[in-house]
């Protein structure tokens, strides 16, 4: 098993192959001491540990994420792990497959309001790239 510092180095290269570099470059430099034991927690449960794993791909973990904070109703990361699509190579039709999902299993107004989110979301990352 891995140490702490082995978790946590794996987690910070995952979390900037996922988020990117800009993304986890402001969580670091907004990280205070108060909130310093929570980005070393998930960077080395989340990232160092689960998405480090080679078991399914960052493709499928993108899917289950998304689906999962849709069904929580976590909108602001699923906006957040929408645009991390781009380095995890889930595509927009993965994304509707995963929030129908979503639709039948947590139900549809969570789905709904995902959709809408994803939608917008896309929309300002095509934005981004005419920039």
């Amino acid at each position: 098993m891995a140490d702490a510092q082995d978790r946590f180095t794996q987690g910070m290269a995952t979390r900037r192959s996922v988020l990117g570099e800009r993304y986890v470059a402001a969580a670091v430099a907004n990280t205070d001491p108060f909130t310093e034991d929570f980005q070393t927690l998930i960077t080395e449960s989340a990232w160092g540990t689960v998405w480090s794993r080679d078991t399914i791909s960052k493709r499928e973990r993108s899917m289950l994420t998304i689906a999962l904070l849709a069904a929580l109703g976590h909108h602001d990361e699923v906006a957040m792990h929408i645009r991390a699509t781009r380095n995890t190579g889930a595509s927009m039709s993965d994304i509707k497959e995963a929030l129908l999902h979503v639709a039948i299993y947590a139900g549809v107004p969570a789905a709904n309001h995902a959709f809408k989110i994803a939608k917008a979301t896309y929309a300002e990352m095509q934005d981004d790239q005419a920039d």
